[in-house]
């Protein structure tokens, strides 16, 4: 039996699956990943969150960078992995997505807002880290392009900044409070495109292994947890999940 077609009956057996996502299932949609052999981090430094709050040559350089990247993020779209996950959240597999991820091509692909558990954030737009105001990212950019950085928060003067969870930043308490629920409550845990270096959120396959849950892990490189894996593929995600799942 091929491993994808053993994932195909993985599934099938399941009762409760969970999906937990890394950057490996955006390259396939044109985003950079973070620690591939061309990764974003082998480029450049990640900015601290201690740093982005005591300066403000972090912010702008920050805000640079998001800015930047901005035409690559606007122009990604949904791929075939990310299809296939919808497709098991559509067919009551799985009731949630636990993503590291902060582009939005879940939501992108189909899947409700209230089912994507965001545990790094979403950059897709910004708040101000005191009162909590939202804002868009074009507003801000037209900000940027002019007067070379992003002003303070409109209603209460603080520091704005993407909705993103930074190195050095306290992981958001609720959709850590989800992401365990869904990950006690799993019989088949799919890790597709993560490194598993970056906690705490790479505990959750530790987690769902240690009750009992099969461990499944979709990667082109190789993570720390493959030893305990009940099946490891070194392939894309989107032929993988695509083929287990029937989505072209």
């Amino acid at each position: 039996m091929t491993a994808i077609a053993t994932l195909r009956r993985m599934i099938e057996d399941a009762q409760r699956v969970v999906v937990f996502t890394g950057a490996g299932i955006s390259t396939e949609s044109g985003i950079p990943d973070f620690r591939g052999t061309n990764g974003i981090w082998t480029k450049m430094q990640p900015i601290q969150f201690q740093d982005f709050v005591a300066s403000a040559e972090a912010r702008r350089e920050t805000w640079r960078r998001r800015f930047a990247g901005d035409d690559t993020m606007r122009a990604a779209q949904p791929n075939r992995g990310h299809h296939a996950v919808a497709m098991l959240l559509r067919q009551g597999k799985a009731r949630a997505v636990i993503t590291q991820n902060i582009d939005g091509l879940h939501q992108a692909s189909g899947i409700p807002e209230s089912q994507v558990i965001e545990l790094h954030g979403d950059s897709t737009y910004a708040r101000c880290l005191d009162c909590a105001t939202r804002y868009e990212i074009d507003a801000l950019r037209a900000a940027f392009d002019s007067e070379g950085d992003v002003p303070p928060c409109t209603a209460c003067g603080g520091l704005v900044k993407t909705a993103t969870i930074s190195f050095g930043q306290a992981m958001p308490e609720e959709p850590m409070r989800r992401a365990q629920a869904e990950t006690l409550a799993a019989d088949l845990f799919i890790v597709l495109g993560s490194s598993l270096v970056v906690y705490p959120a790479a505990g959750f396959p530790e987690i769902a292994k240690r009750q009992g849950a099969r461990l499944v892990i979709v990667n082109m490189q190789e993570t720390p947890l493959d030893d305990i894996a009940d099946l490891v593929i070194h392939d894309g995600i989107g032929e993988v999940m695509g083929g287990a799942l029937g989505v072209n």
